[in-house]
């Protein structure tokens, strides 16, 4: 029975084996869905296949910097416990996934998965089964993103890895490695963290995401009473509002908030001699737009005493 990439993509799912298992299950079994399920269970994979379906919300968000090459890079990988995020292994983990995005550059999480893991013969995919079967949790490999040195990378870890941030700046050469900028892009980070902007500037934000904010505030005004050109000019203002919110460089910055952080980091800039841009962000948070497990205690207590 011939198989297709969707069945090795569903069984991948369903067990949490890594593609070269679920392949060869699949050809094992000439493409029956249960003995290739049985398949991995023989070679070891059992435990991992079960616990990947369990709910992993938690976890942590890695963020780094190379001092030497200047590449940055922000992962977050996904556990179903808090108390396991903690775990000195679970952030080695954290860390060293970290590393071989720095280094191989993948382009995308089946990329990133099929990569050798550090100072071992085993794949990406393969060590993360390793960590599901010694940690005993549910533990998946989410997003990531990496920005090249071209930009002056920073980087900052909230709350222990609750929030990743990494942020991208495009400095004059006299200003690589100022130790004013490297602070500037600290604060810009915090800057992040904290006030959750959803674009960098007012031109990435989508025309339907725009039209549709006009929408909404036209029509809050017009039920306020305001005839229709009075209500036009009251919406710009209202759309800068929005602007003011959620693009980055537009937002009042936290530590000066007379000043936009665009505003700030010019005169960071020029009291430096120099000219900075911020290019780019990424902020992960943990296990955000993920659904959370919910424990029922009273429900556990039951099943255990029937």
């Amino acid at each position: 029975m011939a198989f297709t990439a969707q069945d090795v993509k569903k069984l991948r799912e369903q067990t949490g084996a890594g593609m070269m298992d679920c392949k060869k299950a699949l050809t094992s079994s000439d493409g029956d869905f249960e003995k290739a399920i049985e398949y991995l269970r023989e070679k070891g994979l059992a435990a991992a296949a079960k616990k990947a379906g369990r709910i992993a919300a938690e976890g942590a968000v890695y963020a780094h910097v190379c001092e030497k090459c200047g590449v940055g890079v922000v992962v977050e990988i996904n556990s179903e416990t808090d108390f396991v995020a903690k775990n000195a292994d679970f952030q080695k983990f954290c860390a060293d996934v970290g590393t071989v995005v720095m280094n191989d550059d993948p382009a995308d999480m089946e990329a990133l998965l099929a990569c050798k893991y550090p100072e071992s013969d085993l794949t990406v995919q393969q060590m993360l089964q390793e960590k599901v079967l010694t940690i005993g949790e549910n533990i998946q490999l989410r997003r990531f993103a990496r920005y090249d040195a071209s930009t002056m990378n920073v980087s900052y870890i909230h709350m222990g890895g609750k929030i990743g941030v990494l942020v991208g700046l495009e400095v004059s050469d006299n200003l690589r490695g100022n130790a004013a900028i490297e602070e500037l892009g600290k604060d810009v980070c915090m800057q992040i963290a904290a006030m959750r902007p959803q674009y960098l500037n007012k031109d990435e934000v989508p025309a339907e995401v725009l039209d549709k904010e006009r929408e909404i505030l036209m029509a809050q005004t017009m039920n306020e009473g305001k005839p229709a050109n009075v209500a036009e000019k009251i919406v710009n203002g209202r759309i800068n509002k929005f602007f003011e919110e959620n693009c980055l460089v537009n937002q009042a910055f936290v530590k000066e908030n007379k000043v936009s952080v665009e505003k700030y980091a010019d005169r960071v800039a020029s009291e430096q001699g120099g000219t900075v841009k911020i290019a780019k962000f990424v902020r992960f948070e943990k296990g955000e737009g993920l659904e959370k497990r919910v424990d029922n205690f009273a429900e556990e207590v039951a099943s255990m005493t029937k």
